[in-house]
């Protein structure tokens, strides 16, 4: 077993593009993310200072059977693990700690971030601990639920306050509702940049209100290797209980399939509505993943 790191995002995606392709949907995070940072790069748009940056592939002889990065702006700056053998895994952790890098946290698919962790931990003498427990879904065949007051639309600029409110609220509430005190969301919400290059690339929808008034938000990311990823998707309190994120979210979701892309959407375990609202409009469960903390 071997690894490879890199710290350009497009020369990793030249090596493990096919291993990528072959699972897109299950990929979908790390192609996403980086191909997101090489079209910031070719924007001109700099990397954050202070930021850890790399990309790497696990090879096992000449083929590759697993991939991860660190590329997180928030908290501890944690890694992101695709899939691989356990091997591969501790093999990763402890060649970060031989290079004076150890992990108090990361997140991706299960066993392999547990592994992982498990061997941080091993080092530090620390125990590793569940921060969120995730699922990913993929749209199947779509169940358009019933029709609600209103109609979906691209978010505009001006909204950009409204939008970027929402997020933190959307933040702030899954931590509330998995149980986590203030400020342990293993996410952190995008820039007002970011935001403005999402909205200004019709990546994020808000639903209107009878009256016209924003009641909802869904947003979808650019889709890499056909795959986008549907998130975040709030709806302030007073507007719940409506029906309105299932309609939003079918909606968004047949826009994304028209255009020939395949959605996927990511949800917390310890949110039974949501995942339950996923299931019932179509969405099927892939891979069960996890954030985890090392202490």
């Amino acid at each position: 077993m071997e690894l490879r790191f890199f710290d350009d995002p497009l020369a990793f995606l030249d090596v493990a593009a096919d291993h990528l392709a072959e699972q897109p949907v299950v990929s979908t995070v790390v192609s996403g993310v980086a191909n997101r940072i090489a079209a910031e790069a070719a924007d001109g748009i700099a990397w954050p200072e202070g930021v850890p940056r790399w990309f790497a592939v696990a090879l096992d002889g000449d083929r590759i059977v697993g991939a991860a990065m660190r590329t997180a702006p928030f908290g501890s700056h944690p890694a992101f693990l695709l899939p691989m053998p356990e091997e591969a895994a501790r093999l990763l952790a402890r060649t970060l700690v031989e290079r004076d890098e150890p992990m108090t946290a990361a997140n991706g698919a299960l066993p392999a971030v547990e592994v992982f962790c498990e061997e941080m931990a091993a080092h530090s003498g620390g125990r590793v601990r569940v921060g969120q427990h995730t699922r990913l879904f993929e749209l199947g065949d779509l169940v358009e639920p019933e029709p609600v007051e209103g109609r979906l639309r691209p978010a505009v600029l001006d909204e950009l306050d409204l939008v970027l409110s929402w997020y933190d609220a959307f933040m702030a509430d899954a931590d509330e509702q998995a149980g986590r005190a203030p400020g342990e969301s293993p996410h952190e919400s995008p820039g007002r940049e970011a935001l403005s290059r999402r909205i200004e690339g019709g990546r994020i929808f808000v639903w209107e209100g009878a009256s016209g008034e924003p009641v909802h938000l869904t947003a979808a990311s650019q889709p890499s290797y056909g795959v986008s990823r549907i998130g975040p998707v709030f709806t302030p309190r007073e507007h719940r209980g409506r029906g309105i994120a299932s309609t939003a979210v079918a909606q968004v979701s047949k826009l994304l399939r028209d255009s020939g892309e395949q959605a996927c959407l990511f949800t917390d375990q310890a949110n039974p509505t949501s995942n339950k609202i996923y299931e019932a409009i179509g969405y099927r469960r892939v891979v069960d993943m996890a954030n985890l903390r090392v202490e």
